[in-house]
């Protein structure tokens, strides 16, 4: 019987975990091959170049192109104000009817054309920082680029999630991994922490996470209407739908992460677990997902205190796994989006699906008792460790 390999959905209470921290632009880094980082370090640091903007200083003074030049009180290079005179016609006699220009921007000049007699000023550069994100060891620096953080702690992937980076204390707040976080079970104590439930989060949970401050929710799953309402609602965009893309730029007021679906699914009982043993240690979560190629998975991190700086053990986070015979797996596409089973059977010969193309299928025994047959590359591991 063949064998085969596809992405792996990592639950792992100790693993080595290796995180690239990279600028979206060449920058200087700041640390050394070596360092010991915590979440909040700055690596590496770059600017992204302002806007060029264009003004028109000819029409706006009433002038021809070619008189601009004469005109202008600034030359390529300078660095000028906003209100700032740039430009001034000398008048009748060199006194009377004078005209003056004054810069709707701050920046530098740029450019200066005299066939058109506009002037471009190139607004001030945004700096940008990359932080370590986890705490660990530098274990590589790219330079001018990034570095690759390391540490050997807890993993837990999850199957979607939303909202970027943060960092926070890891507090369970239902008693089962069965039991949804509603509203009622949020209180101020829970302002600043990453709050995990069991089976689903409520749109009026979602809702009063933002009132209160919390900065992370994990549970088991979230009907999609709900969690869209609260994002139209958040971003002030009516009939705001999930991107197919990715997900994670949202800015909203906490991180989401799901690790079982869409709808009211039972978080996975060796999952919760995981979380109750972590209850009370500081974790960094990332809600970005990335289903299609390039494969990004939302994740909660949480570095061991007694060993920060490991660069052995465990396996790297974003490998995959090999599919057997009662290999545990969960399906990512509909009709059985999000439901958990196990391989049954790998057949060798392709086998035409609903699209008409011929693929290779698994089958595979599904946690409700049914047994089904989907291609290979609609399903996911999930590898415990």
């Amino acid at each position: 019987m063949g064998t085969a390999y596809t992405p792996g959905l990592r639950v792992s209470s100790r693993t080595t975990i290796e995180k690239l921290r990279r600028l979206p632009l060449k920058g200087t880094v700041l640390v050394r091959e070596g360092d010991i980082v915590t979440p909040q370090t700055v690596i590496a640091r770059t600017e992204l170049p302002g806007l060029m903007q264009t003004i028109k200083v000819a029409e706006r003074m009433g002038i021809e192109a070619g008189d601009v030049a004469g005109a202008l009180k600034v030359k390529i290079g300078d660095i000028i104000k906003k209100d700032e005179i740039i430009a001034e016609t000398k008048g009748l006699f060199g006194k009377f009817f004078r005209s003056e220009f004054r810069s709707p921007f701050a920046g530098k000049v740029e450019l200066i054309s005299p066939a058109t007699g506009h002037v471009g000023v190139r607004e001030a550069a945004t700096p940008v920082e990359k932080d370590a994100y986890i705490r660990g060891t530098i274990a590589k620096v790219l330079p001018g680029e990034g570095v690759v953080v390391r540490c050997e702690g807890a993993l837990v992937q999850g199957i979607f999630g939303v909202g970027g980076e943060r960092l926070g204390e890891i507090v369970v707040v239902t008693d089962g991994p069965d039991k949804p976080i509603t509203d009622a079970t949020l209180t101020a104590a829970h302002a600043g922490k990453i709050v995990v439930g069991g089976s689903n989060v409520s749109g009026a949970a979602l809702r009063k996470a933002a009132q209160l401050g919390i900065i992370g929710i994990v549970c088991g799953g979230v009907v999609d209407r709900e969690l869209m309402d609260y994002l139209a609602e958040a971003l002030k965009q009516p009939g705001y739908d999930i991107g197919v893309a990715i997900t994670g730029q949202e800015p909203i007021a906490f991180t989401l992460m799901v690790t079982e679906g869409f709808g009211t699914i039972d978080m996975a009982k060796r999952t919760f677990q995981l979380f109750q043993s972590l209850q009370g240690k500081t974790a960094s979560i990332n809600g970005a997902t990335q289903i299609r190629a390039g494969v990004i998975r939302p994740e909660v991190v949480v570095p061991l205190a007694d060993n920060p700086t490991a660069t052995t053990g465990g396996e790297d986070a974003a490998e995959g796994g090999q599919l057997i015979l009662g290999t545990p797996i969960r399906v990512i596409r509909e009709p059985y989006f999000g439901i958990l089973g196990s391989v049954t059977g790998l057949p060798e010969k392709l086998q035409k699906v609903e699209s008409e193309t011929m693929v290779r299928v698994l089958e595979a025994k599904l946690e409700d008792g049914r047994t089904v047959t989907v291609p290979r590359a609609n399903v996911e591991i999930i590898e415990t460790v």
